[in-house]
């Protein structure tokens, strides 16, 4: 009504913080009659009503949700993306606050990653979401420098928290998780479950920048897992390596002729993203290819 009655006889401001006053009169203790919410409704409305896919998914979640996804995302893609995640996952509003300001959505549309080649077709792109292309690590409170115990320390000291960072279908199994091998030891950093995708899931934890080796480890243990630990009902395991940095073009070579199903990720314990990164990130333009190829997983 607000929308048409501005296009048809100009309404100002003021006629808006009037209907406000009346409708707060009239429904006495009932919340969200504001002036201000009023123009959240006409902001929505303008928002949505011409748009095909949206409207049944804002209906799945609360109002202010949706004043979230509406003021902080840009793009359509983004705010589906958000919509779907929160819906599936029950992010409450802080949750959703923070996922969208960690950019969870460019992070899991930019993951470096071989599923493609590597995994069956019936379950490659669920795993392709299952991974993304950086980690914020801030809740572990650790300093700059840090050795990997420290990291793997603080991880375990705080699992729920990562565990929702990693995403919503991970279980923990074990860390320093032994591997017996021609009468030698090995033993992966931290050994999960993805519930989803039915399969383990192996993570090396670095601190340093990525080198082409640590994926050849990474397929031992693969083999290993799937050899001696899978069970006949789960999918083959999958392998994370978790660096402080990595060169994209290097990852990209390591992964190209690997046999097993591996993704490379980075690691940041600051949410302030660096002044050299910034004319790295991707435009909206890009996002939206990335963001169509795995749309309708979501």
């Amino acid at each position: 009504m607000i929308v048409e009655k501005q296009q048809q006889t100009r309404w100002g401001k003021s006629v808006v913080e009037r209907i406000a006053k009346d409708l707060q009169a009239e429904f006495v203790g009932e919340r969200g009659f504001s002036a201000r919410n009023l123009w959240r409704i006409r902001q929505f409305y303008e928002l949505y009503s011409q748009n095909a896919i949206l409207p049944p998914l804002v209906a799945e979640i609360g109002w202010s949700h949706n004043v979230v996804v509406m003021e902080k995302c840009k793009v359509d893609s983004q705010r589906e993306f958000y919509i779907r995640m929160a819906k599936k996952f029950g992010w409450t509003k802080e949750v959703l606050i923070h996922q969208i300001d960690n950019k969870t959505y460019e992070k899991y549309l930019l993951n470096q990653t071989n599923f493609e080649e590597t995994l069956p077709e019936k379950y490659k792109k669920q795993a392709i979401l299952a991974v993304k292309d950086e980690y914020q690590f801030g809740f572990l409170e650790l300093a700059d420098q840090h050795s990997e115990f420290e990291l793997e320390a603080a991880i375990i000291k705080n699992i729920r928290e990562f565990l929702l960072e990693m995403g919503g279908y991970f279980s923990f199994i074990g860390n320093q998780f032994r591997l017996e091998v021609g009468g030698q030891e090995y033993f992966i950093d931290l050994l999960l479950f993805h519930r989803k995708l039915a399969c383990l899931v192996a993570l090396e934890l670095k601190i340093g920048e990525f080198t082409p080796e640590m994926v050849g480890k990474m397929q031992f243990y693969l083999s290993v897992l799937n050899d001696t630990l899978r069970e006949p009902h789960e999918n083959p395991a999958i392998g994370i390596v978790v660096c402080k940095s990595k060169n994209r073009t290097i990852v990209e070579y390591a992964l190209k002729d690997s046999t097993k199903p591996i993704g490379v990720a980075t690691y940041s314990i600051s949410t302030e993203v660096p002044e050299a990164w910034k004319k790295l990130l991707p435009t909206a333009e890009q996002l939206e290819k990335h963001f169509h190829l795995i749309e309708n997983l979501l």
